[in-house]
């Protein structure tokens, strides 16, 4: 069985303004999610299942996957503020959704074997999709996932701070720790640091962060599911929480019940974070179309 890619698209770029998924970037209208299709499906890829809001999914299919209809099954499956999970009473008024964790298990119906997770406003590169889908056809395992680590100094806007899970791995690139930071910007004196309530810390911009690229076996939504339920009733007072996909990663790590290789990529990522992000990620498009690494049209 061809692994499956699963793509978190239900957020609905708020320091973006708008739908950034469906934005034309490249020079023949592509989106930044054609750009993932088309090298997931060169990579092996079989499936595709988009994590959308209900409430877009005509707009999404008339302007991105119907796109797709020869090249690689497509499904579906929607996030919403409060979307329900067995054993969790959500009674907090929300304004987004529980994070990238609750849009992985929303989706678990969709999908029967391994599976790769990504977000669909970043550039990935074809590399890491090309790592992934060779890891999850040939060492995939029910205590055995991976992960597609990227330098940090590659991951940064101009424009704004970002969100990255800083990683630490060991001599046999097995992940040891990841931890979610969620305001990292590079300041004035030309290092990086990140932000935490009034204090400031400097990272090392050789780092490896993840951008939410991760390989899992299908046994991990019990896992999830267990995880989530926990986390929504500590924070059930807080709409704000989100329950983020490195949060069950590192306790799996911590508990010892799998490991996870790092596949190191030396590509630089790009991606719509802030509306000023747009004009050099098009020029990227531009750039990597000219150098042939892909057609235009893709398709």
């Amino acid at each position: 069985m061809k692994p499956t890619l699963l793509v978190l698209a239900a957020g609905m770029g708020s320091r973006y303004g708008g739908l950034k998924q469906l934005d034309p970037l490249g020079p023949s209208g592509e989106t930044i999610i054609d750009y993932s299709v088309y090298d997931a499906a060169q990579a092996g890829f079989g499936k595709i299942v988009f994590v959308i809001r209900e409430s877009f999914v005509d707009e999404f299919k008339n302007k991105v996957t119907h796109k797709y209809k020869n090249i690689i099954d497509v499904d579906f499956a929607f996030q919403e503020v409060n979307t329900p999970i067995e054993g969790v009473s959500f009674e907090t008024k929300r304004e987004k959704p529980w994070g990238t964790g609750h849009a992985v298990l929303v989706a678990r119906d969709k999908i029967e074997g391994p599976f790769a997770v990504i977000n669909a406003d970043d550039y990935y590169g074809r590399a890491g999709f090309e790592a992934m889908a060779g890891f999850l056809t040939n060492q995939i395992a029910t205590d055995h996932y991976a992960m597609v680590g990227y330098q940090l100094a590659n991951t940064l806007s101009d424009h704004g701070s970002v969100s990255r899970g800083v990683c630490q791995a060991d001599a046999q690139n097995f992940l040891v720790d990841v931890v979610e930071r969620t305001k990292i910007t590079r300041e004035d004196d030309g290092n990086v640091y990140y932000f935490e309530e009034d204090n400031k810390t400097m990272l090392d911009e050789n780092a490896i962060v993840s951008m939410n690229f991760w390989g899992f076996h299908p046994n991990v939504f019990d896992y999830i599911k267990n995880q989530f339920v926990e986390f929504a009733t500590e924070h059930a007072n807080n709409p704000r929480a989100e329950f983020f996909i490195p949060l069950y990663v590192n306790k799996m790590l911590k508990e010892g019940t799998m490991k996870m290789t790092v596949l190191e990529s030396g590509d630089k990522w790009f991606g719509i974070t802030y509306r000023e992000d747009r004009e050099e990620v098009v020029t990227s498009f531009n750039t990597l179309v000219t150098q042939g690494v892909y057609p235009s049209p893709l398709w």
